[in-house]
Parts: structure tokens; sequence; C-alpha cells
């Protein structure tokens, strides 16, 4: 949703018929679902900065191939850069996805129909071999390609291992810089959402997985991410039910009231999303100038605002800051406030990054200069917490704690 990053906006139909490889004419051995569903766990790398992203490691294919993935839950359709072959594809960091015939997913399967549900029920397909989609990205990014489904190796908490057969999206034309000269960090997205189309809708359509995930972020880089809800902590959760945005097929908890320092803003409650493929934290219109102008009125004289070329608004010390807990004492903390009296806490660490100039910078955007009507939390406001996203029983919820490189102490760290 943010600048440089993925979010899905909208799909259509292209008609073209590429030349894929041919494959041998086998059917997929399907996944062979556990008694009762498990959980998978994953390791993330990356972090908020200088990165910018977190990603995940998924091995597609047969034999299993490791691709790197980032990891987005404000958008449905996952998708890898692919040699179909590649009319523009970005430097990545593993080899090119090269399909073959065998795993085109055809115009009539019900994934083609899903991720065209806009279009009419009775419009034919032109090409009715295979299931063209186009996805544009509100920072003007694209991905243009064909939907495939092959087998992703999956480890599960239950000591099973799986190959699931799923659909994703071959992409062998991204428009992000020009063709070839942008060196990616990922292979691709790994689309998370609350749409039949995403990964998780599919684990669970086929019995793998509960229809819930989760993500630990760290603020030292890494967490991990998980698929089911058997990782789900049982107790001292805050939890908020999920709202139908207006804006979209988003997970939201509906419009939140925004405090600082305890105080009210004064500001109506904006309609908020969580979306962990935003790398900041988005507020909208009244909401973004009234935090600035509360910011600003509370820092220290010793804070001078200076141009950095990392995010809008930054500010230098009197000496060089290394990390936030440098300069947190001068900063107040958030609260945004749901119903149920459900609050997340927003402290100075989820709302501030130090750059590598040593300036501090605010990680809270303009929505309005993005053209978003509505607010955004994103990764740098749920790290060090582990954020669930239950779709079982409808409703999101965040519990504080660390999400240290290593999974099981940091899982063991909560109730």
């Amino acid at each position: 949703m943010a600048p440089a990053r993925w979010t899905l906006t909208t799909c259509l139909v292209l008609l073209l018929l590429l030349p894929f490889a041919p494959g041998p004419a086998r059917a997929t051995t399907p996944a062979k679902s556990p008694s009762s569903s498990s959980s998978a766990v994953f390791q993330l790398q990356g972090d908020v900065y200088p990165t910018g992203h977190y990603y995940v490691t998924m091995n597609i294919g047969d034999p299993a191939k490791p691709y790197f993935l980032d990891v987005d839950t404000g958008s449905d359709l996952t998708w890898l850069q692919c040699d179909a072959p590649c009319q523009s594809c970005n430097k990545v960091p593993h080899q090119l996805y090269k399909p073959t015939k065998n795993k085109l997913v055809p115009c009539a399967a019900s994934a083609c129909t899903t991720l065209h549900g806009a279009q009419s029920p009775s419009k034919k397909c032109a090409v009715p071999q295979q299931c063209d989609y186009q996805i544009k990205y509100t920072d003007s990014a694209s991905s243009l390609g064909v939907l495939v489904a092959d087998n992703f190796l999956l480890n599960l908490r239950n000591s099973s291992s799986i190959r699931a057969s799923l659909t994703f999206g071959c992409g062998y034309d991204q428009q992000v810089g020009k063709n070839g000269v942008v060196q990616a960090a990922t292979d691709g997205l790994l689309g998370l959402g609350k749409g039949s189309i995403s990964l998780l809708s599919q684990l669970n359509q086929q019995g793998i997985t509960k229809n819930v995930i989760g993500h630990c972020l760290s603020t030292n880089g890494g967490g991990f991410l998980f698929f089911g809800d058997d990782v789900v902590p049982t107790s001292h959760a805050t939890w908020v039910p999920m709202v139908r945005s207006t804006s979209g097929n988003y997970y939201s908890p509906g419009s939140g009231t925004l405090y600082f320092d305890r105080r009210s803003l004064g500001v109506k409650p904006m309609e908020v999303v969580f979306d962990s493929g935003s790398t900041y934290t988005y507020f909208a219109g009244q909401s973004y100038q009234a935090t600035v102008s509360a910011l600003k009125a509370g820092l220290s004289k010793s804070l001078t605002e200076v141009s950095d070329p990392s995010l809008p608004l930054c500010w230098k010390g009197q000496k060089v800051f290394k990390s936030v807990s440098d300069v947190k004492k001068d900063f107040k903390s958030l609260l945004l406030s749901f119903a149920k009296n459900s609050v997340m806490e927003i402290p100075p660490e989820n709302y501030l990054i130090v750059t590598k100039y040593g300036n501090v910078c605010l990680g809270i955007l303009d929505g309005s200069a993005a053209k978003l009507n509505f607010s955004v939390i994103g990764d740098i406001t749920m790290q060090d917490q582990m954020i669930i996203y239950d779709n079982e029983r409808g409703q999101l919820g965040w519990i504080r704690g660390s999400c240290s490189r290593s999974t099981k102490p940091t899982m063991s760290s909560f109730p």
C-alpha cells in the first residue's frame, strides 16, 4: 500500500498466449490433508530500515526450489517473477521460476473466475487454455502474467511435511524501473489477504491449516510468520472484531480514535487497516496533521528539524543517534482505541527510525499525499507484537512481546 511496496488494487484479464516450455503430461499429486489441521511456522528476514520489508522463503516446484516472497496481508494474489519467457523482470535473488504447460490454470477454473470476479459471468475466454492477470499497485508498479498451479513444500508443526498444490501468479512483465535494472530483494510476493485466491484461503480449503495467520516482526530484523491457529496465544491478547472495510477487502479493526500522550487529538475516528505490505504507517488527513503538531509541540529544543532523504520529517540531535533508544525519551506514545475498549499502544519505537545519517525520522506518513482515505498500520507499528488475523472467528488480535530471529524461544515467550 505504501510507495515502493506491493498492494493489490485491481485485477483484469489480458488475452495473450505465451510460448511455455512443454512439460511432462502428468497430474500433480494432491496434498494429503492431515487428520486434523496443523500450523506451519516460517522464519522471516528483512526489517523496516534499511531493507523496507519482511520476507519469507517458500519452497516451490518439483523438485522444490527456494524463493523469497514479500509478506503482504494487504493483497490476495501470490506471484513470482518467472521465465515464461520474461518480457520485463528485475534482478532477483534466485533463478526465475520456469513454468511448464501442464502447470497452467485454465480460464474456466474457479480460481480464474474468482480473480476476475468483477467481470461479467457470461464473458467467454478468448484463450481458454490459460488465465491471464494484471495487478496494479498504488505506487504505479504492476505485474502481468498467468495463473499456474504448483507444489509448495510445507513443514507442519505436527512434524509432518506436505506438498500442497496451490495456485499463484507467474509474472512475466513487472513494471518496476527499467527492465532488469532494479535489483529486487525478493522473487515475488506472498498474498495473505482475505480473498479466496490467497494462499491462506487455499490451504484452508484443502484442510491443511485453519484460516488464521499471524506474524511477529522484530525491530532487530527477522521474526516469524505462521499459518494456522495452534500458535495463537491463549490469553493476554487484545482482540477486536474484523470490520468490513469501505475501501476494499482489507483486514480492518474498524474506526479508531487517536490519542497522544493519553490525550485525545480531537480528530474524528479514522478507518484503519492492517497491512504488512506497507513499510510505514499512514494516517489520513487531519489525523496526520494533528499527530505532527502534537509531536512538534512536545519536542526538546535539542532536536532540530533536518532534511533527510529517508523520510519526509526528520530531526537531528546534538550528537549522532545510533538507535531509537537514544532519543525515545523526547517522544510520547500514541494510542488507537477501537471497539470494546480495545487499545493498541504505539510507543516511539513503533513510529520512529534512526537513519544511516544519524537522524531520527517519523515513520508515520501523510495518507492524503498517497491518496488514501483511510489509515494504514504498517510494519513499523506492528514490530515486536504478534499480530493475528483470525478469519475463523472474524477477529484481529495483538500481543506485545519479543520477535527474535529464533522462532521457538520467541513463541514460548507468549502465553
